[in-house]
């Protein structure tokens, strides 16, 4: 059994009731336990042989009972946050209150946390993407981290095409429109759907649109234009500072922040080939709740037999290929 005593208390409940119990007179009880008489009278009055609680009956608050009930109500109804709740009450109830006390009362009420208050809000229903035939593809790059081995940052371009969520990704070493070009010209050539859209921002890399002067519109002249022109696909612009709008690459970009975080490389080398080993599995083996639990290189198949004239060719499955 575990007994709370004073730090200071010189008895234990068992001597105190024999004190209480014995007949013997005041002083020699103090004398045979080195008590003082005022201790010896007290247990002799006392039915409960353990200490009682030092807490206050009353609580030191400046705040009378009736503003406490007045603050909580006006934290309740007006949901003001605690600095100006404090001003109200100085204004209008005590002009002593201090902040701290203000916030004691508030906790003691249960209303100390002001957004447990706040009425829930039902989160935002996530909007799926418009449903397209394959041949759609987002496409945007990613900065990947500096190696040892590197004397400068290399950048990772990303594609992805919205009905199938099959990827195609280079490292290429610096983000130019030349290398945005060849970057298409490869994803051309191992992507088995003909492309026929391409949703990008409005990166220097991928277009003039925002660049030199005022102008607002795509020159046509611009190195990323004539190549999508050439190769017959039609290239489309996110607006100015809607990256929600390219959404389906940057939740790619997302697992590949999760592959560069969860990974140690040890030279630039390293990192690509783990990168792209993850790219063959992520459209090969990896099941995607937005294709019905399907891979994408399955979801590529499927469209095939149905659609095959949206391909270029059909879709095969070959250790060490792309598609």
């Amino acid at each position: 059994m575990n007994i709370s005593l004073h730090k200071c208390a010189r008895t234990t409940p068992a001597i105190r009731a024999e004190i209480a119990a014995s007949s013997e007179p005041a002083s020699v009880l103090a004398e045979r336990y080195n008590l003082s008489l005022c201790t010896v009278y007290k247990w002799k009055r006392r039915d409960v042989f353990t200490d009682k609680s030092h807490t206050a009956h009353r609580l030191q608050t400046t705040l009378s009972p009736q503003q406490e009930i007045i603050a909580v109500q006006l934290r309740k109804t007006l949901l003001l946050p605690l600095d100006d709740l404090l001003s109200v009450v100085r204004e209008f109830l005590c002009r002593k209150a201090s902040r701290s006390g203000l916030d004691r009362c508030l906790r003691r009420h249960g209303v100390g946390n002001l957004n447990a208050l706040k009425p829930a809000t039902a989160p935002k229903p996530h909007k799926a993407f418009k449903a397209y035939e394959p041949g759609y593809l987002h496409m945007d790059l990613k900065y990947l981290p500096q190696m040892a081995d590197q004397t400068r940052r290399s950048y990772l371009f990303v594609a992805i095409d919205r009905a199938t969520r099959w990827v195609f990704v280079q490292i290429k070493s610096n983000k130019s429109a030349r290398s945005a070009s060849s970057f298409l010209r490869a994803l051309h050539k191992a992507c088995p759907i003909k492309i026929q859209k391409l949703l990008t921002d409005n990166g220097k890399e991928f277009t003039d649109r925002l660049f030199g002067g005022a102008q607002r519109q795509p020159s046509g002249t611009h190195e990323f234009d004539q190549l999508c022109q050439a190769l017959d696909i039609e290239h489309r612009l996110t607006k100015p500072r809607t990256p929600q709008t390219n959404g389906m690459v940057e939740r790619f970009n997302g697992r590949i922040a999760d592959v560069l975080k969860t990974n140690r490389f040890r030279s630039g080398e390293d990192m690509e080939q783990t990168l792209l080993r993850y790219v063959r599995l992520y459209n090969h083996q990896l099941p995607q709740a937005a294709l019905k639990s399907k891979t994408p290189l399955q979801a590529m198949k499927e469209w095939y037999a149905t659609h095959p004239h949206l391909f270029h060719r059909a879709p095969y499955d070959r250790p060490g290929c792309d598609n």
